[in-house]
């Protein structure tokens, strides 16, 4: 068992109209993996969930593409109520670190670019461009030469 299927199934039960097996499934995912994974986020169906996805939390209100890859102990959460049309944005091909916060400002949308980076522990309140790193509290972009 894992949480990527548990999610998956949770999304397909709400979108059949079974809430309360959406809700069970819901439930199991954060009893075993302590992760709060909302059947109401929008998520693409390859995400990978590192280290079995302990501690994520998500918002509703998220739209997660293709190929996004989130570690552990990662909350991406909105300063709005459930259903308003703000949300985070999550592009293809993004990979999310250990520990990192990603929250919205009061009802705005956040978007995290395509291809883009964010370094484990890092605090992101502003958008991120496509292939791009973003590192530290807050988050700030990090030129790929200076790294090394």
């Amino acid at each position: 068992m894992n949480p990527n299927l548990l999610w998956k199934l949770s999304r397909q039960a709400y979108h059949a109209r079974m809430t309360i097996l959406a809700r069970i499934l819901k439930g199991i995912n954060f009893l075993t993996f302590h992760a709060i994974l909302p059947y109401e986020a929008e998520v693409e169906n390859d995400i990978c969930l590192e280290h079995f996805g302990l501690g994520v939390v998500i918002h509703p209100n998220v739209t997660i593409g293709k190929g996004v890859k989130i570690f552990h102990n990662v909350t991406l959460a909105t300063s709005t109520w459930i259903g308003s049309p703000y949300r985070i944005i999550v592009g293809d091909n993004v990979t999310i670190g250990a520990n990192v916060t990603i929250i919205s400002r009061e009802d705005e949308t956040l978007t995290i670019g395509a291809g883009a980076v964010i370094g484990a522990g890092a605090v992101v309140t502003r958008d991120v461009a496509s292939n791009h790193t973003v590192v530290g509290i807050p988050a700030r972009p990090i030129n790929h030469e200076d790294a090394r």
